[in-house]
């Protein structure tokens, strides 16, 4: 899981540093790979890291699941500030992180639900979210860039509408990951067959939203809807959308919006079909591993840090480093995000914020149950 993770992370670099478009306007191959899947891929994974620490297959009851909560809690926040601190810098990048904490915050109520019941949670919220996000955008306050902590503190009400349905990663319709994640997190991911469950079922989901998504806009009448409802947008502007998903946000002039599958356009089937893509990345390399375990050796180190890895990656995005060669930046960055990663998981086993994080969680979840054991 931890290669996975690397994986994922390896995308967001990607993401960040690698041209979208050819010359010819087209999308590149790692935007095709990586756009909105990789983030997805984050979010559904720590889905199944929640579920590993609050009892796998079997969810915590009673005092050690208020003790995980606890500790969740504590994680969310820490994760939440991190991502408001790194904010300040100015970078060409959106930033996952303060929304990441708030989703953390958001599962503690979920961590004692079965495989089943998350799964159809999840899909509560891969459809209702969205439609929520789209009926009350035009009400709420416009978002800005990225949440620091003079937004937290100084504008709460932009900061909590831009945290949970108005910013890139709204935390109310990408629950729909973590609730994803959870649910996988509870299965036997040790057998065969559950592992080629993942690939085939992640893929027919993939393919299946986005067979919607095209039935929806053509023969359906969608696209035309939306161009009749959007006069402000040419056809060009429209189709851009279609491919490089909403910019910034996706427009609320028709409800025919929420049948694109557009990267980042976190309608329903833009949320399916990245949970499928999650599901089947997670199955392919689980099966792989079996086979060519040792080779994901530096994989699984950069996938066990990578809240440390993404920070330093987005501190060094800032700084514009080999801007003008984003091949070349990319490719340094992730040898030197492996090579970090090997060694130092060698010398000390966590990451530098990981570490930190889990001393705090620890703390915490013993708290919770010491205060029970204590005579009254």
């Amino acid at each position: 899981m931890d290669a996975v993770r690397g994986i994922a992370l390896i995308g967001m670099m990607g993401i960040h540093l690698l041209p979208a478009w050819t010359d010819r306007f087209e999308p590149t191959l790692s935007w095709l790979l990586f756009a909105g899947k990789s983030a997805a891929l984050f979010a559904v994974l720590a889905g199944v890291s929640l579920a590993f620490s609050s009892g796998g297959r079997r969810p915590l009851r009673g005092l050690t699941l208020t003790a995980a909560r606890a500790a969740l809690a504590v994680r969310g926040v820490l994760i939440l500030g991190i991502g408001l601190a790194i904010a300040n810098v100015d970078m060409p990048a959106y930033i996952i992180l303060a929304y990441y904490g708030v989703m953390f915050i958001l599962a503690i109520p979920l961590l004692g639900l079965s495989s089943g019941k998350v799964a159809v949670t999840a899909l509560a919220f891969a459809l209702v979210g969205p439609v929520l996000m789209q009926a009350l955008r035009d009400r709420l306050p416009e978002p800005g860039y990225d949440p620091t902590f003079a937004t937290a503190f100084g504008d709460p009400a932009v900061f909590f509408s831009q945290t949970l349905l108005t910013g890139v990663y709204p935390a109310l319709p990408w629950m729909a990951y973590i609730c994803a994640g959870l649910a996988v997190g509870r299965l036997d991911l040790t057998a065969v067959r559950t592992q080629s469950r993942l690939l085939a079922g992640g893929a027919a989901l993939a393919v299946a939203a986005w067979l919607l998504s095209v039935l929806a806009l053509g023969p359906l009448g969608g696209l035309k809807a939306i161009e009749d409802a959007t006069p402000s947008l040419s056809h060009e502007a429209i189709s851009d959308a279609l491919i490089w998903g909403p910019d910034p946000s996706l427009p609320t002039s028709s409800w025919w919006w929420l049948a694109i599958a557009a990267p980042h356009s976190t309608t329903p089937l833009d949320i399916l079909l990245t949970i499928g893509t999650s599901l089947a990345a997670i199955g392919a390399v689980l099966l792989a591993a079996r086979g060519v375990g040792g080779l994901l050796t530096p994989l699984a180190a950069a996938g066990s840090m990578t809240l440390t890895l993404y920070s330093a990656h987005l501190l060094i995005l800032a700084t514009g480093f080999l801007a003008d060669e984003p091949y070349l930046a990319w490719g340094l960055q992730v040898a030197a995000a492996l090579v970090f990663a090997v060694v130092w998981q060698k010398a000390k086993g966590r990451g530098p914020l990981e570490r930190m994080i889990a001393a705090a969680t620890a703390r915490a979840r013993n708290h919770v149950l010491n205060s029970a054991a204590q005579p009254k």
